[in-house]
C-alpha cells in the first residue's frame, strides 16, 4: 500500500487486512472506516508517534467486547516494523519475579528486563495496528534512541463528577496563566474522553523525568492551594468529587498518555483532538461540553482546515524554569 512516513516521504509497503466490515464501535463504525481515518490523518499523526514507544489498547471484538493493553510488540509484526525497548514496570504478579515455568521464551536479541514496544513510523504501520483493532494508541513522553529523556511535560486534567470537560477547560485557563508568567508555551488537546491534556514542549536533552515530575507536581500543588474548591493534586477518589485532578503522575518513564489523533473506545469514536486556546476559553466561558468533543470525521475536517494544531509539541524547544 502507498503511504507516507513522519517526514512526508512516500513509502510503499505490502500489507493485508481482514474483516473490513467488522463493527468496532457501538454506533456502527467499522474497521474499514477506522483504517481510512488513520490513512487520512497519518501525515499529522506520525510526527507524534515516530520513535515513541507505543502501547496498544486492543479490542478484538470491538468496544463492547474484551480489551487488553499490549506493551510488547506482537511477535507476528511485519519485518519492516521496528521496536523500541523500555524497562519493565514490574515483573510477576505483586511485583515478584515470575516462576521459571511461567516465563515466556525470549525471542532472539530480547532481554528479560526490557519490553520491545512497537515504533510506528509510517502509514502502513498505522494500518497494521488498526487491523489488529488497536483502537487506542498510548505513548510515552520520551523518544528513541533516548526514551529516558522526556520531550514534554504533560498535565492530564481528569474531572471528578459532577465536574466535566467544561470544568477542565476552566482549570486549563488557570494553568495557562501560570505558564504565561513562567514564559512557557503550552498546547491543549482533548483526551477523547472526559478531560483535557496540556503539553509543555521541551525537545532537548538537558532534562530528566525527575525534572518534569517535580515541575508538574509543584504546578499542580500551587493550583490546588490557590483554588482548593476546583483543583486537586492527589489521586484520592473520595476527595475528587466536583474537582479536577491535575494528574502530574504521568511524567515518569513508563507511564503513557493517549496519543494525539488516537480514537477512544467509547460509544462513538471520539478522538484525542488538538485545540486552540480560543476554543478552550470558549469552552470555559460557554459551558458547552459538546463543543469540546470530536469524532473521527470532525478531526479529518479540522486537519484539512488547520493542519496539525499540535505540531509545536514535537518541535518547540523550551527550558523548564524553577518555581519560586
Amino acid at each position: 500500500m502507498p503511504g507516507v512516513d513522519a517526514d512526508g516521504n512516500d513509502i510503499v509497503r505490502q500489507l493485508s487486512v481482514s474483516n473490513l466490515d467488522k463493527v468496532l464501535w457501538p454506533d456502527g463504525t467499522t474497521k474499514a472506516a477506522f483504517i481510512n481515518y488513520f490513512v487520512t490523518v497519518a501525515p499529522v499523526m506520525l510526527p507524534h508517534l515516530v520513535d515513541r514507544p507505543v502501547t496498544l489498547k486492543r479490542y478484538p471484538d470491538g468496544v463492547d467486547g474484551q480489551s487488553f493493553f499490549e506493551k510488547r510488540c506482537p511477535p507476528h509484526k511485519p519485518d519492516w516494523l521496528t521496536t523500541t525497548p523500555l524497562p519493565k514496570r514490574g515483573t510477576g504478579r505483586w511485583g515478584r519475579p515470575k516462576p521459571e515455568e511461567e516465563r515466556r521464551k525470549l525471542r532472539p536479541g530480547e532481554r528479560e528486563d526490557m519490553v520491545d514496544h512497537c515504533n510506528l513510523t509510517d502509514t502502513a504501520a498505522l494500518v497494521w495496528v488498526a487491523n489488529l483493532a488497536a483502537l487506542e494508541l498510548h505513548v510515552t513522553m520520551g523518544r528513541a534512541p533516548d526514551p529516558e529523556v522526556p520531550r514534554a511535560v504533560v498535565f492530564d486534567l481528569d474531572p471528578g463528577a459532577p465536574a466535566d470537560v467544561v470544568t477542565c477547560a476552566q482549570v486549563a485557563m488557570l494553568l495557562r496563566e501560570v505558564f504565561d508568567r513562567l514564559g512557557l508555551t503550552a498546547v491543549p488537546k482533548t483526551s477523547g474522553g472526559k478531560g483535557l491534556q496540556l503539553y509543555v514542549p521541551l525537545n532537548h536533552d538537558g532534562v530528566t523525568y525527575d525534572d518534569t515530575s517535580d515541575f508538574s507536581r509543584d504546578v499542580a500543588q500551587l493550583l490546588e492551594r490557590v483554588h482548593p474548591e476546583l483543583v486537586i493534586a492527589t489521586q484520592t477518589k473520595s476527595e475528587r468529587v466536583g474537582k479536577v485532578l491535575i494528574d502530574w503522575y504521568q511524567n515518569t518513564l513508563t507511564k503513557t498518555t493517549v496519543c494525539v489523533y488516537s480514537p477512544r473506545a467509547r460509544e462513538r469514536p471520539t478522538v484525542s483532538t488538538p485545540l486552540t486556546w480560543d476554543e478552550v476559553a470558549d469552552g470555559a466561558d460557554g459551558g458547552d461540553a459538546d463543543a469540546l468533543r470530536f469524532r473521527m470525521d470532525d478531526v479529518v475536517a479540522r486537519v484539512r482546515e488547520h493542519g496539525d494544531l499540535f505540531a509545536s509539541v514535537a518541535e518547540l524547544e523550551q527550558e523548564l524554569p524553577r518555581l519560586a
